[in-house]
């Protein structure tokens, strides 16, 4: 049993998932991508606020409510969210496992805020499911033997090979794809990686890029896989390949773009309760917070 007392956030750091802003951002890039249509724009606008304020310790955030619903008050100009719709947003977030709510208390025993430890975006599995945790919360740090079979019957092959794979996915990919691992579902869960950050660059149109891009990546993974013993979860480290491809390809073309004098060097940064925000324009109107260490770290999230 574990009884958590009220504090500082710096108290919390060992609740953190991600090693970076960087990291947590990326995770909830892919939180979002799967579940942003299970929220309404009130508690969207509510959950992205949260994430806000979970940026000092990466995927922690212990502001009371009321200090989030100001913040946002204040941002929209006296037209903010309440308090029962903040709430909605919080069910809805632990139930789909995006995080998870642990009570706190003051030392005189009285309940104080919540704390929100963010969790990792889950690859080859569905969200594990989470309720809203009392103010002792249970910590089970061994995997029982009936979890490590469902485990073990989840990452089992599909048993259905490439003719199998959704016509979503470009043959080409398939194609290609196939001849390492034959298997419908892994195919499609490599394209859903590549799919995750088309949509993050605006690239989805652009299915010859893509395609090309998620090929030569798919090439650097085997390679590695076959001269190599690094590589402990090949999904995630072909993710990571993607990652640099997509950011390299995006960098060039802003480059050519400067060239052309098609947009300005210069950021537009504007401030809110304290914190430093950075408009950007280039994925249609979403903001980064700049690190409080001034690293140049953010994160960034799409406020459509």
């Amino acid at each position: 049993m574990m009884n958590l007392k009220s504090g500082s956030i710096e108290g919390f750091e060992q609740f953190s998932q991600f090693e970076s802003l960087i990291e947590f951002n990326h995770h909830m890039e892919m939180w979002l991508v799967g579940h942003k249509t299970d929220f309404s724009k009130a508690e969207l606008v509510g959950l992205k606020r949260l994430v806000r304020f979970a940026a000092k310790i990466p995927g922690v955030c212990n502001a009371k409510i009321g200090t989030v619903l100001k913040a946002i008050h204040n941002e929209y100009h006296d037209n903010g969210i309440s308090r029962s719709t903040f709430k909605r947003m919080i069910s809805k977030a632990v139930k789909l496992g995006i995080f998870t709510v642990y009570e706190t208390e003051r030392k005189n025993g009285s309940q104080s805020s919540n704390l929100y430890v963010f969790n990792r975006f889950a690859v080859n599995e569905p969200p594990k499911q989470e309720t809203m945790n009392p103010l002792k919360e249970t910590i089970n740090l061994f995997k029982t033997e009936k979890d490590q079979k469902i485990k073990k019957r989840k990452e089992e092959p599909s048993e259905l090979n490439h003719t199998f794979v959704s016509n979503r996915v470009p043959q080409e990919f398939v194609q290609f794809v196939k001849c390492f691992f034959d298997d419908a579902k892994l195919i499609e869960d490599y394209w859903h990686m590549v799919h995750i950050l088309a949509f993050d660059y605006r690239m989805l149109e652009e299915t010859d890029v893509i395609v090309r891009i998620a090929i030569d990546s798919f090439r650097q993974l085997i390679r590695k896989l076959k001269f190599t013993k690094v590589v402990r979860k090949p999904i995630a480290y072909y993710y990571g390949i993607l990652k640099q491809k997509f950011y390299k390809y995006y960098d060039e073309q802003l480059e050519e773009m400067r060239e052309e004098g098609l947009i300005e060097d210069e950021p537009i940064h504007y401030h809110i309760d304290g914190e430093t925000f950075e408009w950007d324009w280039l994925h249609g109107g979403s903001v980064r917070m700049v690190g409080e260490a001034g690293d140049g770290s953010h994160v960034s999230l799409n406020l459509d």
